[in-house]
């Protein structure tokens, strides 16, 4: 499975940005959840959003809720990240991620999933 993250850019604060990931390879499980991580150097991998394969339910770090919506669309195998009112605190490199083994308690796990894509660089000015 390989996962391809872009969108990336860099903004004004109060901007918005859509980040796209496309999946490729391997075959997709009913349980196969799709997220999306940030990372900023130094500091370890943060989680942002989560949706199920089904779009059932969607899970968001408070940071971003309210901000951020998470979308897939399984039929192009791509899942997306619009983000509004982006802020300073926001840039970071982001990371799409996807697995099959993931239960509530291990949604915000960055060791819970097994594909991840190269990232892309997002960075707001203030």
């Amino acid at each position: 499975v390989q996962l391809q993250a872009s969108g990336g850019g860099l903004v004004q604060a109060g901007a918005s940005l859509r980040l796209s990931c496309v999946v490729s390879g391997g075959t997709f499980t009913s349980r196969y959840v799709m997220a999306w991580f940030r990372q900023i150097p130094g500091k370890e991998r943060e989680f942002v959003a989560s949706v199920a394969k089904s779009g059932n339910w969607k899970y968001y770090a408070d940071s971003v809720k309210g901000r951020f919506t998470i979308s897939r669309d399984n039929a192009k195998n791509t899942v997306l990240l619009q983000m509004n009112s982006l802020k300073s605190e926001d840039t970071a490199v982001y990371y799409c991620a996807g697995g099959s083994r993931l239960i509530l308690s291990t949604i915000r796990d960055p060791r819970a999933y097994d594909d991840w894509g190269q990232g892309t660089l997002v960075t707001v000015s203030s």
